[in-house]
């Protein structure tokens, strides 16, 4: 990987293919790696853009105040790209919803991925996955913290361990720890996400949902759906909440033809 260093740190950033700009911004468990299934078809036809957001991966945790959208528009001023197709998952959904939001004339398009909705009534089933997490964090056990979000967040709410491929899990174990053990760091320097509205996004978009995932984020998707004009909405039947690991064929098929737009 390469990095982008400045006052605050450095980030980690790999770039594939040729074409035109395609930048995946990975979820909050996770690093770019996640993309791995579908960046080879997309690289063939584009340039994919990578980056670990501060904190995950091997971009360095921030070392004072900081916003996302602030990261991406560093990054892409550095690699000379104008305007690009976003593509984000999760977290990294919101983080390419608030790009959209805060510098519309450096969007072409926009796909969001089971991304979170900043204020949401949280179900009891989140509130509990929180407590888990921040129980294991505070008695120490990391281990515990881990296996918590692999819990919630690669096996999902609907479907048994046997049923999700080993490799899932072990692929994240990393990313999940690396992004638990700067977790602290990173929300005390983030300046947050952006509050704009959404209506004004006049972008092509594209939102997926993975029927396997917790319902708050297939509520979630059907509302970024129905506030963005012209939003499209796909869903993914094989899917949990990572639908770029869950689903990387079905998803590859879904973007290849909205990106090329």
């Amino acid at each position: 990987m390469i990095t982008l260093s400045d006052d605050l740190g450095h980030l980690s950033y790999v770039v594939t293919g040729d074409g035109p700009p395609v930048v995946l911004v990975h979820a909050g468990i996770a690093d770019h790696r996640m993309w791995d299934a579908v960046v080879p078809a997309l690289a063939e036809r584009h340039t994919v853009i990578r980056y670990d957001l501060r904190g995950f991966g091997q971009s360095a945790p921030p070392s004072g105040p900081f916003r996302e959208t602030d990261d991406l528009r560093r990054l892409l001023d550095h690699l000379g790209h104008e305007r690009v197709r976003l593509v984000g998952a999760s977290w990294g959904g919101r983080v390419a919803v608030d790009f959209t939001l805060t510098h519309p004339d450096r969007v072409h398009s926009l796909a969001v991925l089971a991304a979170p909705w900043p204020g949401y009534d949280w179900s009891a089933e989140m509130i509990a996955y929180d407590a888990a997490e921040t129980r294991a964090l505070a008695a120490g056990d990391l281990d515990a913290a881990v296996a918590t979000n692999l819990d919630m967040w690669v096996r999902g709410p609907a479907r048994a361990w046997e049923d999700v491929a080993t490799a899932l899990a072990d692929r994240l174990r990393e990313p999940i720890r690396t992004s638990l053990v700067n977790q602290d760091v990173v929300g005390e320097h983030s300046q947050g996400v952006v509050r704009g509205d959404l209506s004004g996004i006049a972008v092509p978009t594209l939102v997926g949902i993975g029927t396997l995932d917790v319902a708050d984020f297939q509520d979630i998707g059907r509302r970024y759906a129905s506030e963005i004009p012209g939003a499209v909405l796909i869903e993914f039947p094989t899917a949990a909440h990572l639908i770029a690991m869950d689903a990387p064929a079905e998803l590859t098929a879904a973007l290849l033809p909205f990106l090329g737009r």
